[in-house]
C-alpha cells in the first residue's frame, strides 16, 4: 500500500501501458526510412548536381539530330553516381556500427517487479509506474521516487559535474544516468525517454544542425566546377554554333563532355575510402570515429573544451597528506590517516572511506590489531562516521570523521580551536579543498553504549579529485600541436581554479553564470563576453546551456571547436562541437551525441588520433588539388578543342586521370 500510495503521488495515479511488439516494429521501419534518406543524401551536394544534370541532359536535349535520347550514357552516369553514393554510404555505415555495436554492449539493464518476480529487463522497455531495485554499482535506469530501504549515495557526477556523492532517502527523487555508490532500496519509475533529465539535455542535442567543414570543402569545390562549366558552356555554346554552325546534337555531346568533365568524377569515392582506411586505423589507436568527416575536423581543431570530472580528473577523491592541518599535539599525519581509515567501512565503501583507506599500504590495516565493538554508517542527521573499537590491551577507544563542523561540535575544547578550525577551512576552501573533520575519544568503562570521555579534535583532511596522471602531459602536447585546452565544470570556481594549476593550463577562469547567467558580474559587464570566454582558460559551475552557448560562441569566432565530455550535461555541447569526443566509459547519451567514441581513459588518445587525423587529412588535400588541377587542364583543353569527342571516351579518361 505504502508503494501504491508514493506511485500515485508520483504518477498521477495513471499506470501507462507497456510497449507492444508493434512499437519496436514501427521503430525498425523508422530505422530503415532513415537509413534510405541517408543514402540519398550522398546524391544530394553540388558535384552530383552536375553528374544528375548531364544525365537529364541525355535523354532530354539529346534527342535531336535524327538520333534517339542516349540511354548508354545515362545509364552510366547513373551506374557511377549510385557507385560514388554507395561507397560512401557503406563506409560510413561501418563506422557508425562500429559505435552502434560499443554501445549495445553496454546497454543498461534494470531490476523490475513484476507480478511479484523481481526480472530484468533492458532499460529502455521500462515506463511510469514500474517498481525497480537499484543497489549499489547500479546506474540508475531512469527518473524515479525512492519507496523504502536504506539511504542511498549517489554519483550525479555524470549530470551536476560535481565530485562528491548525494544522500537521499525514501521519497527523493533520483535522476536517470547516476550511479549508486551505496546502499539499496526499492523505487518507482516517474520519467522515461525524453522526460528524463536524459531526455531533456537530448532536446538541446536534437536541436543542433551544422554542417561540417569537410562538407563545405566539397560544397566550395562543387560551386567552382559548376561556375567554371557555365561559365565554359556559354563559351562553347557561342563558339559552336553561331561561329562553327556546327550541327544540333554533336553540339549537344560535346556540352555533356564538358560537364561531365568539369567535374572530378572519383574524387568523392577516393576521399570516402581514404576516410574509411583512416578510420580504421583510428580504431586501433583506441578512437571509434561515428561521423567518417570528423577525421577532417579532427586535424584542423584549434579549441577542444574538455569537462573536468572525470575527462581530466580521475572522478575520485584523494587527501593530499602535505596539507593535512594537525591540531592535536603528539599525534602525526600518519596516525591522523589510520584514525580516519579506522572510522571508514573497509566494504561497500562511499567516496571518501575509498579515498581514506587507499592511503593505507592495506585495506586490512584500518582494522590491524583492534577488535570492532560498534561501526556507526554515515546519515544525513550527524553527517559523520564513527567506530568503536578495543585495541590490543584491552583499552576502549571511539574515532569519527565527518564534516568539520559536526566533529568540532563534539570537541571538547571548541571555543579554544573554532577560529584556527575555520580559517583551515577557509585556506583549503580558497584553493577548491573540501576539508574532513577527524576525532576521537577515549571510553574508560569499555562499553560500546558509553558517552566516553571528552572528544579530541585531532585535525582536518583536504579532499580533492585529482587529475589524471597524463592530463598535464597531454595539455602540453596539445599546445605544442596549436590546440588550446579550455576546463569546462560544473564545479565551484575555486576548485577549477586549483585542477588548472596542477594541470598547468592556467587560472584565469570565470564562473559561467556570470558570463552567460542573467546575473552577470558587473566588473566584467562592459567587457566584450566574446572576447573573454575565447582568452580564458576554463569555466566553473557550468550548466548543459552554458556549455552549448561557450561552444557557439567560439565557434562564431571561427574556431574549430572540440568538445570532451562523459555525461549526460556533455551531450547538447558534444552535439553542437565540431568534433564531440566521449571519453571512456561516458553515458550513452554522450556517446549518443558525439562524433568520436574514446575505448581508452583519460586524453592522451585524443592527441594521438589528432596527429594521425592531420596526416589523413593532408593525404586528401594533397589528392584533392590535384584532381582541380587535372579538371581545370582537361576543361580548357575541351574548350580549345574542335575535335567532336565521344562521351564514354572522356568518361574514362578522367576515371584514369583521378584515380
Amino acid at each position: 500500500m505504502k508503494c501504491l500510495r508514493i506511485f500515485s503521488a508520483a504518477t498521477g495515479g495513471s499506470l501507462p501501458s507497456r510497449c507492444s511488439s508493434g512499437c519496436r516494429s514501427s521503430a525498425r521501419t523508422s530505422s530503415r526510412r532513415r537509413r534510405f534518406l541517408k543514402f540519398l543524401g550522398f546524391m544530394w551536394n553540388p558535384l552530383s548536381w552536375v553528374m544528375e544534370e548531364a544525365a537529364i541532359m541525355t535523354i532530354a536535349l539529346a534527342n535531336g539530330g535524327g538520333k534517339p535520347p542516349d540511354w548508354q550514357d545515362f545509364l552510366g552516369i547513373i551506374f557511377l553516381l549510385l557507385i560514388n553514393s554507395s561507397i560512401s554510404f557503406v563506409e560510413e555505415n561501418n563506422a557508425g556500427n562500429a559505435a552502434a555495436a560499443l554501445m549495445a554492449r553496454l546497454a543498461p539493464k534494470a531490476k523490475v517487479l513484476h507480478d511479484g518476480r523481481w526480472t530484468e529487463e533492458e532499460a529502455a522497455a521500462l515506463v511510469p509506474g514500474d517498481i525497480i531495485s537499484i543497489k549499489l554499482g547500479d546506474i540508475i535506469p531512469a527518473d524515479a521516487r525512492l519507496l523504502y530501504g536504506d539511504p542511498l549515495k549517489i554519483d550525479q557526477s555524470a549530470l551536476t559535474g560535481e565530485s562528491l556523492p548525494a544522500t537521499k532517502g525514501p521519497g527523493d527523487g533520483v535522476y536517470s544516468g547516476s550511479t549508486v555508490k551505496q546502499g539499496e532500496i526499492k523505487a518507482v519509475v516517474i520519467a522515461t525517454g525524453v522526460h528524463t533529465s536524459f531526455g531533456k539535455a537530448a532536446l538541446l542535442v536534437d536541436s543542433t544542425n551544422q554542417v561540417g567543414h569537410f562538407q563545405q570543402v566539397l560544397t566550395a569545390i562543387g560551386n567552382f566546377c559548376i561556375c567554371s562549366i557555365l561559365v565554359g558552356i556559354c563559351i562553347e555554346i557561342i563558339v559552336m554554333y553561331p561561329i562553327q554552325h556546327r550541327a544540333y546534337r554533336p553540339g549537344i555531346d560535346n556540352l555533356l563532355v564538358l560537364l561531365i568533365g568539369g567535374i572530378p568524377i572519383a574524387m568523392p569515392t577516393v576521399l570516402s575510402v581514404t576516410m574509411a582506411i583512416g578510420s580504421h586505423r583510428l580504431s586501433q589507436q583506441g578512437a571509434i570515429i561515428k561521423r567518417m568527416t570528423a577525421i577532417e575536423d579532427m586535424a584542423g581543431m584549434d579549441v577542444l573544451c574538455s569537462a573536468k570530472t572525470g575527462t581530466l580528473t580521475l572522478n575520485k577523491l584523494s587527501v593530499d597528506k602535505n596539507l593535512i592541518e594537525v591540531f592535536e599535539k603528539g599525534v602525526t599525519k600518519d596516525q591522523v590517516i589510520l584514525m580516519a581509515a579506522r572510522a571508514s567501512r573497509i566494504e561497500n565503501q562511499d567516496a571518501i572511506d575509498t579515498a581514506i583507506v587507499g592511503m593505507l599500504g592495506h585495506p586490512k590495516e584500518a582494522r590491524a590489531g583492534v577488535q570492532e565493538a560498534h561501526f556507526l554508517p554515515f546519515n544525513p542527521t550527524d553527517k559523520r562516521t564513527a567506530l568503536t573499537y578495543i585495541d590490543g590491551d584491552g583499552k576502549m577507544y571511539r574515532v569519527s570523521k565527518g564534516a568539520p563542523e559536526q566533529i568540532l561540535n563534539l570537541a571538547h575544547n571548541k571555543s579554544e580551536i573554532a577560529q584556527k578550525v575555520h580559517a583551515v577551512i577557509d585556506k583549503f576552501a580558497g584553493r577548491g579543498l573540501r576539508s574532513l573533520g577527524v576525532a576521537y575519544q577515549d571510553v574508560p568503562d569499555g562499553r560500546k553504549e558509553s558517552q566516553g570521555s571528552p572528544w579530541h579534535f585531532v585535525a582536518l583532511l583536504p579532499l580533492f579529485d585529482p587529475p589524471r596522471h597524463d592530463s598535464a602531459e597531454t595539455i602540453q602536447r596539445a599546445l605544442n600541436l596549436g590546440v588550446n585546452v579550455k576546463m569546462i565544470t560544473g564545479d565551484q570556481l575555486a576548485i577549477g581554479k586549483e585542477t588548472g594549476r596542477r594541470l598547468g593550463m592556467g587560472t584565469n577562469m570565470y564562473p559561467s553564470s556570470s558570463l552567460l547567467g542573467q546575473n552577470k558580474d558587473e566588473s566584467i559587464a562592459d567587457l566584450p563576453v566574446d572576447d573573454l570566454i575565447e582568452k580564458a582558460d576554463g569555466f566553473a559551475g557550468v550548466f548543459p546551456e552554458h556549455k552549448y552557448e561557450i561552444v557557439k560562441r567560439l565557434q562564431a569566432r571561427k574556431h574549430i571547436c572540440g568538445m570532451t565530455g562523459d555525461g549526460v550535461n556533455d551531450a547538447p555541447a558534444l552535439k553542437k562541437a565540431d568534433i564531440g569526443i566521449a571519453v571512456a566509459d561516458a553515458t550513452d547519451a554522450a556517446r549518443s551525441a558525439s562524433d568520436v567514441i574514446l575505448t581508452e581513459p583519460g586524453l592522451s588518445v585524443i592527441f594521438s588520433a589528432v596527429l594521425t587525423s592531420r596526416a589523413i587529412f593532408q593525404r586528401m588535400k594533397n589528392y584533392t588539388i590535384y584532381a582541380v588541377s587535372i579538371t581545370i587542364r582537361i576543361v580548357v583543353c575541351l574548350i580549345y578543342s574542335y575535335y567532336d569527342y565521344k562521351f564514354a571516351e572522356v568518361h574514362w579518361l578522367m576515371l584514369c586521370l583521378h584515380s
